[in-house]
């Protein structure tokens, strides 16, 4: 694969911040149609397919954020010249060509492909239907960007193909493909992990938990819960479970003011048996699949755990491994709670929601891995690369 200058990448991601602000109002435009032919009695997916001014500005700082980080390629991660007069070096170098399977989110086209393209990846963008009009015209700023810089417009690439082309393309690739990442729920993630005959990391479903030790401090627990839960119901990283301590002192006082505060808000509840006699308006739990479930809406489920062991047991064998988080005043029992649950990031008195590139430090994320070859969490820029070997000698054969 060629390697490209950092220069000529920054450059080429330059001339992206401006097409985004020139073209704005074009961009915005082709969401409409979008907006317009999509059904939106899914409100987690509608809101994950608008692109308004401002999301359009938020592009753009990805863009501008990654341009502004070292590049990744050629770091070398180990130096050594051996007895035998070998000299190893072990450097970052790109993976090739990544291909990313998303729904909805036009945001997407632009992270992945900026994160890809400064780490030296081409990559396969394949999006839902439902955000065809808004992807190909921001595709369409990406080719005209590289071809601005005399690059090939390869490095980007769309794909419309429907259900049965993916499902051969993924058998039987008509060009190398060293990566797939599937962003969605677990229907697409089966189905990519099914087909596909090269590595996939996949970036999980949230199901994502909070466990209330019984020295939590109520107040703290019930605004960290209600942000988790509420802020952003489409978010991969928002809160579903809720685990109360059955030993927590005024334990019912206390789950009465959660379902208080999570109705205002809209939530509907679901609720074990014990719950349900604090707060009987909550709905009885249907069946045990609601415990594996992504709500991905205003839906909450809370039940009492025996003890932290129980939370951390119940957490590990239902959630998605994104994201968990536990209420406490105490340092150590945190302390052992993160170390226990088995989950990309693990929170002590905070929102689940930090679970993200940008609230994490990392920057622009290509997903949230819930793998854990070869990287968990953000998938940021110094993620998208692996590593080779050049041995120099003079003659060396091995005997």
């Amino acid at each position: 694969m060629q390697l490209l200058s950092t220069d000529i990448k920054n450059k080429v991601l330059d001339r992206m911040v401006e097409l985004l602000q020139q073209r704005r109002d074009e961009v915005i435009a082709a969401n409409k149609k979008d907006l317009d032919a999509f059904n939106r009695d899914d409100q987690a997916l509608y809101d994950r397919l608008v692109v308004d001014s401002a999301k359009v500005d938020d592009m753009a700082r990805a863009v501008r954020e990654v341009r502004a980080q070292e590049d990744p390629i050629g770091k070398v991660l180990y130096d050594n010249t051996l007895s035998s007069g070998l000299h190893v070096t072990n450097k970052t170098a790109p993976f090739g060509t990544i291909m990313i399977i998303y729904e909805s989110r036009p945001d997407v086209t632009i992270e992945a492909a900026v994160l890809a393209f400064k780490a030296n990846n081409k990559i396969l963008l394949k999006g839902g239907k439902e955000a065809l009009n808004s992807n190909l015209i921001l595709v369409e700023l990406w080719h005209q960007a590289l071809r601005d810089h005399d690059l090939d417009t390869d490095w980007i690439q769309y794909m419309q193909k429907d259900r049965q082309e993916t499902q051969e393309f993924l058998r039987n690739p008509d060009q190398p493909l060293d990566l797939i990442v599937p962003r969605g729920g677990e229907r697409l993630i089966d189905f990519v992990k099914e087909h596909a005959r090269c590595a996939v990391l996949v970036s999980g479903r949230g199901n994502n938990f909070a466990y209330v030790a019984p020295d939590a401090d109520v107040d703290l627990a019930i605004k960290v819960i209600v942000n988790a839960k509420t802020d952003k119901i489409s978010g991969c990283n928002a809160l579903d479970k809720i685990l109360v301590d059955a030993k927590m002192p005024e334990r019912d006082a206390f789950i009465q003011k959660l379902a208080e505060a999570l109705k205002a808000k809209e939530v509907e509840l679901l609720a074990d048996e014990q719950v349900r006699k604090v707060i009987p308006a909550a709905d009885a739990i249907p069946t045990e699949e609601a415990w594996y479930e992504e709500f991905l809406a205003l839906k909450a489920l809370i039940a009492l755990t025996d003890d932290e062991g129980d939370a951390i047991k119940r957490i590990n064998h239902y959630s998605g491994h994104h994201s968990a988080t536990i209420l406490t005043q105490d340092k150590d029992r945190a302390a052992r709670f993160m170390e226990q649950v088995d989950s990309a990031a693990v929170y002590h008195n905070a929102s689940t929601r930090f679970t993200d590139g940008g609230q994490m430090g990392v920057g622009a994320e290509l997903a949230i891995s819930t793998d854990k070859l070869h990287h968990r969490g953000p998938l940021g820029l110094p993620q998208l690369v692996t590593n080779k070997y050049y041995v120099h000698g003079e003659g060396h054969i091995r005997s």
